[in-house]
Formats: C-alpha cells, structure tokens, sequence
C-alpha cells in the first residue's frame, strides 16, 4: 500500500501464505443530498440466494501440488566463518545428512469458468510451480487442468480443462462501472471449506498496490486463505474483480480487501488465452507526477499528465519525446494522472503508431511514436524518483535463491519493517535453496554481508560474487527480522 497505518501489513495471498475469500456485513446505504432530499444508492437486495445459486455452479476449487526434493537439514547450527569448531560441525553435519527427501506439498485456491469449452481464471500465485493442477467442480467432479500462460505483474492466470459436456460459465462486466457502495458477491473456497459465498460493498476504487498497472477495487469483504484467485460479481452476475490481496496487520481480515479489476484483468485473460503470454505495449520513459510546483514552474496551466524523467533508448527516444516533456495525450486518451500511462500503453497493441501529445517549452507537441513490446525491453514503465519522494520500482536482483529489493515505504508496511531498520528486503527465497534452508523468509531484512553495511540489492550480489571470486564458500549475512538481528551464514556451494 502507499498509505494507511504503520502497523499494517499487507497480505499478498500467496500459495501457502494467505489467499482470498471476499464476505462483508451488510450495511444499508442511503446518501442524503443537502438540498435535493435522499438520493438512493443501489438497493440492497432481499437476499442473494438466487443470485448465488445461478453462478455457484461455474466457480471452482483448485488443489495444486508439488514434490519438493531437499536434504534433511536436520541440525543446523549457524557456525561463523573462521571459527574453531567450523570444520569440526561441518564434518559432524556430513555424517548426520540423510539421502535427499521428496515430499508433496499442496495448496488450495479459487478459479472460475469463463467458456463453455474449459477456459479458467485464476490467481498466478495460486497455480506456481505446481507440478499438477486438480479444479473441482460444485458438483464435486474433478478435472485435471492445463496451464495456458500466466502473468505475474497483474497475479493472473489462465488454465484449461476437457470437459465432456459443456460447461456453465460467467462473463466480465465493466469494473468502470462499479461505484462505491454498489454491492458485490464472491464465491470461493475459503480455508478449504468449499464453496462459499460472502457480500460486501465497493469501498473505494482505483487502489493501487504495487505494481505498474494495478487498478484494484477495494471492498469491505474479508478475505481468507484459499479463495484467491476467485472472482467478485456485481449485481448483474458480471465479473468485475479477481480477489487478490488484503491489508492486515495478522494476516487475518479487518475488512479492507483488494480485487483486480476486470478493466485489467480481461485484456490479459484475452492474450494469454491467444498467445499464451501477455504482449504489453511499451513506450520507453521514466516518469513522475505532475504537481503544482512541477506545473508552475513549466507554465502547465492544468496540473495533469505525466512528466518524462528519462528517456532511454527505446520508442519514446526515436519518436522524440525528450525528458522534461509533459505527456497529456496518448493514443487519443487522455492522460490525467501519471499512473494511468503505464496502464494505457500495456493495453496498447504492440508494433502500433500512436500520436502522443506532449507539453513542450510552452505548448504542446503531437509526435508519432511505434511501440514496441515491453516483455522484450530491459526498461518498464515507472515512475522514478518522483515528486512525492517514492519510488514504485525499486532496484531488484536474484542471488543464492533469494529475490531482493530495495526498501520503500510500502514495504515498510508490507512487512512491518521499522523506520530504524536499513539494508535489503528479502522478497522471496526459493525453498529448495540453502538460504530457506537457514532460516531466510520474505520479509526479512539483510542488512551487513561480509561485516559491510548493505543498502541496495547490488550492493549484496557484489559482495557475494566477490567472496565467490576469493575462492570462500560461505558469507556471513547481518539478518534482522522485525528488527531482532541474528548472523546467517550462508552456503555459497549451492
């Protein structure tokens, strides 16, 4: 999140972690105009049942497994390079290991049926690295499910099943169209119970989390472990939300729930299903917000666009948009706040010449620019830097089975990291490496290797790579997990 209490933290439903259910109590709204008398949102509804009953039948339970093949850490203490009794356990240990164990791991998730012949929907997080895929149906039948293609940026996946008979299935409606307050519907399976069915209301709209083209609903809904990936129906029965995510200080709900909108979800959901992969537009530009100070000191008469911060080589440098330009238009849309650019080039078809209005030394400037694809770019949408003092995209790397980044004030949030702490958030740790094996968890917070203080995720692969290079083959990590520290030595061999 970019705003809300300290001690929240948000919760990205992950496979094993926190996945989704969207239920809320339901409050009677009426909104009272000072002079026009009461105005009435959208009626509450005698009761859902008929509703539920049409579109139970096409949501899904998905059962996901894997086999994880380690060795059996058994006891593992942490031993500092250079100690005396370093090879005395190491050789201990090497006695103590056993031959590499397999084991299956599961995990539960919602998904729904969008055609007749076996197209479903789901969350990306709730379908990775499974070995297979098993969807159950409301009548208790089961099918084993082909993955058709996956995108991480938005958390969305497409699967595929053979059914002998055609299957019902539900259709997207415009997220666009939902209002704060209409009422919505979630049908998943929630802690493992099956199906189940919840309401709430539309809390807010346009949420942004993390990423570059969130476009979140918020809801009052509680969402619980095993219902990511389902869907939120509005009244009509239309799909308008992917439940995804939820802000939590325990990992339980507190009635602030995300679902990824339908605007975003049904462009991708349509390339996967054609090409097996998303093929998003891509411009080119580093960007920032438009603030006032920004727009007075340009001679911006409206405070609106998207400032050009940098232009790498790319698109936007052999259309001519330079940095300092001000995009208002792109593709005949226009551009009012600078989050709602990257969204709009992703959805752009690639290889397309678009005109792209531009606010120039005074005026404004029409250039054509040819887009490119951003899956083949080493650039991404972002804002850099900006006036606001966040940065969106922190620097990332990959290491020893570890995802890191930068620290930024979502973050914080996310993972409940205090203001005193500095270093490296560790962002995932593959589990079959040694760094899970030692203990390390997304969340965490590196914040010395090598006894040298750490402050960017390259900071940490120089390090490492430069123990590697001298031949050592471990390296000891100053590792701080909601503030309390502890020294990891990590094995550098695997």
């Amino acid at each position: 999140m970019r705003s809300g209490g300290q001690n929240l933290t948000l919760v990205r439903n992950v496979i094993r972690k926190s996945c989704h259910v969207v239920f809320a109590t339901c409050l009677g709204l009426a909104v009272i105009a000072a002079d026009a008398g009461p105005v009435q949102a959208q009626s509450r509804p005698g009761s859902f049942a008929d509703l539920a009953q049409r579109l139970s039948p096409s949501v899904v339970n998905i059962t996901t497994s894997q086999t994880i093949t380690a060795q059996n850490p058994g006891l593992s203490p942490m031993i500092p390079e250079g100690s005396p009794f370093e090879d005395f356990f190491r050789d201990f240990m090497d006695r103590q290991e056993g031959a590499p164990q397999q084991r299956r791991a599961q995990a539960l998730g919602s998904g729904f049926v969008i055609s007749a012949d076996g197209y479903i929907v789901t969350n990306n997080h709730v379908i990775e690295q499974a070995d297979e895929i098993m969807v159950e149906f409301l009548d208790g039948s089961e099918l084993p499910a082909e993955l058709i293609g996956t995108d991480p940026r938005t958390d969305i996946a497409v699967l595929k099943v053979e059914p002998e008979d055609p299957l019902p299935f539900v259709a997207f409606g415009d997220s666009d169209l939902a209002r704060v307050g209409d009422w919505v519907l979630a049908i998943g399976n929630p802690l493992g119970q099956g199906f189940s069915v919840s309401a709430g209301i539309v809390s807010a709209r346009n949420r942004e989390l993390s990423g570059s083209y969130d476009d979140f609903i918020q809801t009052d809904a509680a969402i619980n472990r095993g219902n990511s990936g389902g869907p939120l129906f509005n009244m009509q029965g239309e799909v308008i939300g992917v439940n995804t995510a939820i802000l939590s200080p325990n990992g339980g709900s507190i009635g602030i729930g995300f679902s990824m909108s339908s605007a975003v979800v049904t462009g991708v959901v349509d390339q996967l299903r054609e090409f097996g992969e998303t093929r998003r537009g891509w411009l080119g530009v580093r960007i920032q917000p438009v603030d006032e100070a920004v727009a007075e000191a340009i001679g911006l008469e409206d405070v609106r666009g998207a400032l050009v911060a940098d232009v790498p080589p790319g698109p936007a440098a052999e259309g001519g948009i330079e940095a300092g330009d001000v995009i208002l238009s792109f593709d005949g849309q226009q551009i009012d706040e600078m989050r709602e650019l990257p969204r709009v080039v992703a959805a752009t078809q690639v290889g397309k010449a678009v005109r792209v209005i531009v606010f120039r030394d005074g005026r404004t400037k029409t250039l054509l620019v040819t887009l490119g694809r951003l899956e083949d770019s080493s650039t991404v949408e972002a804002d850099s830097e900006g006036q606001n003092g966040k940065t969106t995209q922190p620097e990332q790397a990959e290491i020893a089975g570890m995802t890191l980044s930068g620290i930024t004030a979502q973050m914080r949030e996310q993972y409940d990291i205090p203001d005193s702490v500095d270093g490296v958030v560790v962002t995932a740790v593959d589990e079959l490496s040694d760094a899970y094996e030692r203990g390390m968890r997304p969340g965490q917070v590196i914040a010395e290797v090598g006894q040298r203080t750490v402050a960017a995720p390259s900071d940490v692969v120089a390090i490492i790579e430069e123990v590697q290079a001298a031949g050592r083959k471990s390296v000891l990590m100053l590792v701080r997990d909601g503030g309390e520290p502890r020294f990891v030595a990590l094995d550098l061999d695997q």
